[in-house]
């Protein structure tokens, strides 16, 4: 049984490391649980380790917004106090408040 302890919270603030992109966390994967397909659209020399767990971020850079699915090693936690502006924030998470988002919901 893998046993994984993520970094990174729901409804907290990061940023990536390396790609000027920040985002919330909505949802975690253990482990890598995306297709061999993106998994080897990823550039074989910065491509990271699949056991390790993957973020699902409501993500936003000068230009848009998506989501994002990014692992733990290219993140860092954003401390800048400034809210993201992703639309589809307020479907899953209260307000802004003392650096993150809380749920709107409760989790099983």
């Amino acid at each position: 049984m893998l046993k994984t302890r993520a970094k990174y919270s729901l409804g907290q603030v990061v940023r990536h490391k390396k790609h000027p992109f920040r985002g919330v966390v909505f949802d975690v994967d253990p482990e890598f649980s995306n297709s061999e397909e993106w998994y080897h659209s990823i550039p074989e020399d910065s491509r990271p380790s699949k056991e390790q767990p993957f973020y699902h971020l409501l993500a936003e850079n000068d230009q848009s917004y998506y989501v994002a699915y990014v692992s733990e090693q290219n993140l860092i936690a954003d401390y800048s106090g400034e809210p993201v502006d992703h639309p589809d924030i307020p479907d899953l998470f209260g307000p802004f408040e003392d650096g993150h988002y809380p749920l709107h919901f409760q989790l099983n």
